[in-house]
């Protein structure tokens, strides 16, 4: 049975022989509420993810946006915690194969206790974390708990990332590396594409392995546009809010439907 690192590269790796680049949307766990959320993960899934990150709900979201952040506070409201998000991944993964991620802020992974969350997840089908507020010079805990049970942590990377900072970064990387596009909070609008590019190509070439680009994507033209210089895109904001504004009952086709929109792009 593959790890959790294994089922990561494996999808870079096919993404490359398709002449695509992954897709990879987010969705705040918990919000409508987590049996929702779980009706969601499948259409994101037939919509054409490639991957998918679970936003863990935390109270002081300080990397977020207003989209994220009210996202948050709706799902802690229904009582979404770590416990039912890795329930709720479990039953996910008996009917799909598609890799989840944790997404979310170091807080309420320490709470739960690093190794016990990284068994607890493997055990649940996750295939790593992204922790958006632990450095890689202090993830040397978390990355031990995580690779003993063959998860990836996943860096984050920015515009302000100089050498040492990447070398860093690929101390603890084993499957990607995240690039975060723009220095402000989630939800911004993508701007200077050809700056990030430029950056993306030089971070990649001293990284050595894929690098997903978010933060601003909201559009196809906005996908297409990172897939030219990026390994992956991923979708955050954008489809939260679509999630939020949609009714109930019409929610996971809008999802099924944005992706698609999307992965025709990548």
């Amino acid at each position: 049975m593959s790890t959790g690192i294994e089922r990561l590269s494996q999808v870079f790796e096919r993404s490359a022989e398709r002449g695509k680049k992954a897709l990879i949307p987010y969705l705040t766990a918990g919000d409508p509420d987590l049996e929702t959320t779980g009706q969601l993960l499948l259409a994101a899934r037939a919509g054409g993810a490639d991957i998918i990150e679970l936003g863990v709900p935390f109270s002081d979201p300080m990397a977020d946006g207003p989209v994220l952040q009210w996202a948050a506070e709706r799902a802690l409201k229904t009582g979404a915690n770590l416990k039912g998000i890795l329930s709720m991944a479990a039953a996910f993964g008996e009917q799909a194969d598609t890799p989840l991620i944790l997404f979310g802020y170091y807080n309420p992974f320490f709470r739960y206790g690093l190794e016990a969350l990284a068994a607890d997840a493997a055990a649940a089908g996750i295939c790593g974390v992204l922790c958006v507020d632990l450095p890689p010079e202090e993830a040397g805990p978390f990355h031990s708990a995580l690779s003993s049970q063959g998860l990836a942590l996943v860096p984050l990377l920015t515009p302000t990332s100089d050498a040492s900072r990447v070398a860093m970064a690929q101390k603890i990387a084993s499957s990607f590396g995240y690039y975060v596009s723009t220095t402000g909070v989630t939800g911004a609008k993508l701007t200077q594409h050809a700056n990030i590019a430029e950056r993306v190509r030089e971070i990649r070439a001293q990284f050595g392995l894929p690098l997903v680009v978010g933060f601003g994507i909201r559009t196809p033209d906005d996908a297409r546009s990172v897939a030219q210089w990026a390994d992956g895109v991923v979708v955050g904001s954008a489809l939260v809010d679509l999630v939020h504004k949609t009714e109930a009952g019409k929610k996971a086709n809008s999802v099924e439907s944005f992706l698609h929109s999307l992965s025709e792009a990548v």
